[in-house]
């Protein structure tokens, strides 16, 4: 798990940086913009998010959908472990709370290892999502239309102001539980 230095901008590996991203902003606030070998949509790193990664070794794989389903669920368990309440896993590879998202996940695989990683919203405005990041292409369903500032939350907001230091030690070990 690593807290980003800076902004930046990381779009999903189908993903064309002029149809995801304001470009003409994200030059002008000087904030850069990365393409990920995964695939998802488009996403916001700071200092107030947590990137929360793990890579697991092994030629007999599962269906994408088991690995976020687990390794989200212990994402859950451990913010759930910090009392962070009614914690869901919505559309293909979110952690909703309540019915907005507060984590989004990708995988990357190839024939020897499945790498995943999230970015957990600690304490990031939606309204930053909102300035960068155009509507993406493919939203779930729970989304309903709505704009990142309505579908976007942060545990701050959400009344669960966790130090990000706290939360490594807390996710990494239901997290390596996974891990053979």
């Amino acid at each position: 798990m690593w807290q980003p230095a800076r902004t930046w901008i990381i779009i999903g590996r189908g993903n064309k940086a002029p149809d995801s991203v304001h470009l003409d902003l994200a030059r002008a606030d000087g904030v850069p913009v990365a393409q990920r070998p995964s695939g998802g949509e488009a996403v916001i790193l700071t200092p107030r998010t947590l990137v929360v990664s793990a890579v697991r070794h092994t030629t007999a794989q599962h269906p994408s959908r088991h690995y976020f389903q687990s390794y989200n669920q212990a994402v859950i368990g451990a913010l759930a472990g910090l009392g962070v309440r009614d914690l869901t896993l919505r559309g293909i590879s979110d952690i909703a709370l309540g019915d907005r998202k507060i984590a989004g996940s990708s995988i990357y695989r190839n024939r020897e290892r499945v790498f995943y990683h999230a970015v957990l919203n600690v304490a990031e405005d939606p309204a930053l999502m909102e300035r960068y990041l155009r509507p993406p292409r493919r939203q779930p369903d729970y989304r309903l239309g709505r704009s990142h500032a309505e579908f976007v939350t942060s545990l701050a907001a959400a009344a669960y102001p966790l130090p990000i230091p706290v939360l490594p030690a807390a996710v990494s070990d239901p997290l390596a539980a996974l891990l053979p």
